[in-house]
């Protein structure tokens, strides 16, 4: 149950929802119960926390009902997002507009989904990932520290193309620390790409990406190696 509150305009409030004083809110966002908002988060116009999740009569997702979702100190939601209940969001990471991050998944410190990216359920991000406007990382997806996701890249997780039994086992793409992926590239599903690889523009990944290897095409081939001055430094 969702009540009115005064506390900013608009502002719907589920049961045993914690929204400390020093979290900024915009006008009509909702707040679904048990939800956990941490200090200082900011909340922006229209952003819904929790939303209750609501599955297909054929879907294959967990039916088990989701832990609250939970928003780190700083963080912040952008306009028009939705954050699906058991969402987990760290530390001074930032929503974008439109986002929308789904049940189970988990969004690290640091790191940025922008604007109109979906982030399927069971995702796991890790920190000071940059996943840019327009963005879809599938189901089961694996995404470490340090990567970047460059405009409309797409990752998949049925070979079949939803002609599969209840049995099927769906594959997430892997994405290694320090990995960047170009706009509009498209992965398949089971796809692992590796630590500091450089996935180019408009590819299609069909196998899997060796560590600081550069792919670009249709089908990605291999074309050199990532340069020593381009790497990350290790903390």
């Amino acid at each position: 149950m969702l009540r009115l509150s005064d506390r900013a305009p608009g502002l719907l409030l589920g049961e045993r929802v914690e929204l400390p004083q020093s979290v900024e809110l915009g006008g009509n966002v909702v707040i679904h119960a048990g939800t956990v908002v941490g200090e200082r988060a900011r909340l922006q116009d229209g952003a819904v926390i929790g939303k209750p999740v609501a599955l297909g009569a054929r879907s294959t997702a967990s039916r088990a009902v989701p832990a609250p979702v939970e928003i780190g100190d700083e963080a912040t939601i952008g306009s028009g997002a939705v954050i699906v209940a058991g969402a987990v969001i760290g530390a001074r990471a930032v929503i974008g507009d439109q986002a929308h991050v789904r049940e189970r998944a988990r969004v690290g410190a640091e790191s940025v989904v922008g604007r109109g990216s979906a982030v399927d359920n069971d995702v796991s991000i890790g920190e000071r990932v940059r996943i840019q406007t327009n963005c879809y990382l599938t189901a089961y997806s694996i995404v470490e520290d340090d990567v970047f996701v460059a405009p409309a890249a797409t990752t998949t997780n049925d070979d079949t193309i939803g002609r599969h039994g209840p049995d099927y086992q769906l594959r997430g793409a892997t994405l290694r620390r320090g990995c960047r992926i170009g706009a509009g590239a498209v992965l398949l599903p089971g796809i692992e790409i590796g630590e500091e690889a450089f996935v180019g523009a408009g590819a299609v990944v069909t196998r899997d990406v060796s560590a600081r290897a550069v792919v670009v095409g249709v089908p990605a081939r291999s074309l050199r190696v990532v340069p020593e001055a381009e790497l990350l430094e290790r903390s």
